[in-house]
């Protein structure tokens, strides 16, 4: 017997004939190839979706516009004036600036036009406010100190003005979070199925093996090396495609011309989690096989 158990262990490379040899050999890796374009796609989307949510957080924390609306030029330079300086004397508040009207204009020309001035249209001064601290306190006592100057003054939170976007870029985050866990659910399905597809076919030659002595972990060690180089291999075919797309995408986004869509990605450390998704696909792929390999084979015995 401890012959026989020599005899197989030397003819292991050619027992790795029970799954279909050669590259891309079968459905199996082109199926992992489209789910790992997918699940790179929506990594990347969850992850670029996350970094902007934080970048969104960083820049509107603390960041206050005061408007005001005084229709006498004279009074709401003095205005201006005024709130500048008594903001400025607020220890929560970090900067205070009042915007030039030629910036006010220029923020205006999108709908208004080029030839835009103060005599067509009365503007409000902007006073651009940025804090040290952001708390309750602090901007009760900015809102106070406002009113104290001018009751046509107004105070308005950056961070309010975008929330709503900040809470839809949160839900997209989790749902492209959701979908990347039912492409490693469905990658694992697959191999699953696939496992247990070869180990019907080649039924007759497990039992011949087994009386040769190999053992439960010899067999499995042949269907995981043959599914891990078939993950391996459609996992980088896969994220391969995917880079492209992103590639294209990212061209797509910085032709708009925003801020916004400029900064829009994954980050260094996205990056990295994108680029060892092969290799997470893989190993998820070798546990499965070994898992429903090691568990029908106890029901065959």
């Amino acid at each position: 017997m401890n012959f026989l158990r020599d005899f197989s262990l030397r003819m292991a490379p050619a027992d790795a004939r029970l799954l279909p040899e050669g590259r891309m050999a079968g459905p199996m890796p082109w199926v992992i190839a489209i789910m790992m374009f997918l699940t790179a796609l929506a990594a990347a989307t969850g992850l670029s979706l996350s970094a902007a949510a934080r970048g969104l957080d960083a820049d509107l924390a603390g960041r206050l516009t005061v408007q005001i609306a005084e229709p006498d030029a004279t009074q709401r330079a003095q205005y201006t004036r005024a709130l500048t300086r008594e903001l400025q004397k607020l220890s929560a508040v970090e900067t205070v600036r009042a915007l030039p009207e030629a910036e006010v204009t220029a923020m205006l020309k999108p709908w208004f036009g080029d030839g835009l001035t103060s005599e067509d249209l009365p503007m409000p001064a902007l006073i651009d406010v940025s804090m040290r601290r952001a708390g309750p306190a602090d901007l009760a006592s900015v809102r106070q100190t406002v009113k104290a100057v001018s009751n046509d003054a107004r105070v308005d939170e950056h961070a309010q003005w975008l929330a709503p976007l900040a809470r839809l870029l949160g839900s997209l985050k989790w749902i492209a979070a959701m979908l990347v866990l039912l492409m490693a659910a469905a990658m694992a399905s697959t191999v699953v199925l696939v496992a247990r597809a070869a180990l019907n076919s080649h039924r007759q030659t497990i039992e011949v093996m087994h009386l040769l002595g190999a053992t439960d972990a010899q067999v499995a060690s042949l269907f995981q090396r043959r599914i891990m180089l078939d993950a391996l291999l459609g996992g980088g075919i896969g994220l391969g495609a995917a880079l492209i797309t992103m590639l294209l995408l990212k061209y797509r986004f910085l032709a708009l011309g925003s801020d916004m869509t400029e900064s829009f990605g994954p980050g260094a450390f996205g990056w990295i989690i994108i680029f060892t998704l092969p290799l997470m696909g893989a190993a998820l792929a070798t546990l499965a096989a070994r898992v429903t390999v090691l568990s029908a084979l106890r029901r065959m015995l």
